[in-house]
């Protein structure tokens, strides 16, 4: 079972972000832990800093890394980014538009000032920790 660290270098660099950025971004963090320990075929969430990003990578290789993060030149938001090379921002931005608002081929875009849309990010974070495994079946 995936246990996320309370001292991991992401917590300490969540620590730095005004609190309303922080509590999206904790909250986003708890989803990906909670999505890997609900498939066991994702596996233990490798945590890190990408870049100075929040990271999360599934360490079995069945997803793509997924990044989260706020920045002072946007402060009235905090982003997810995913891998660009992937398909899973044309995915979003055609199944989850009513929900989530896509930027480029690797962003989605959520602002402080509304709640989380709970069940339409979880499908997108769903995707990126699947990402692989996923393409592998659809292949076969």
């Amino acid at each position: 079972m995936n246990t996320p660290a309370s001292d991991s270098v992401v917590v300490k660099r969540l620590g730095t972000y005004p609190q309303e950025a922080r509590e999206k971004l904790l909250c986003i963090r708890a989803w990906v832990f909670e999505l890997a320990n609900a498939d066991t075929s994702i596996g233990k969430i490798d945590e890190s800093l990408k870049w100075g990003e929040p990271a999360w990578r599934p360490k079995s290789g069945v997803g793509t890394t997924i990044r989260a993060d706020w920045k002072e030149k946007t402060p009235d938001q905090v982003m997810v980014f995913f891998d660009c090379k992937t398909d899973l921002i044309d995915r979003t931005r055609s199944l989850l538009s009513a929900d989530l608002t896509c930027e480029g081929n690797r962003a989605i875009v959520l602002p402080l000032a509304s709640a989380l849309p709970e069940a339409a990010l979880k499908t997108a974070l769903g995707w990126a920790l699947t990402y692989h495994r996923d393409r592998k079946a659809t292949r076969a």
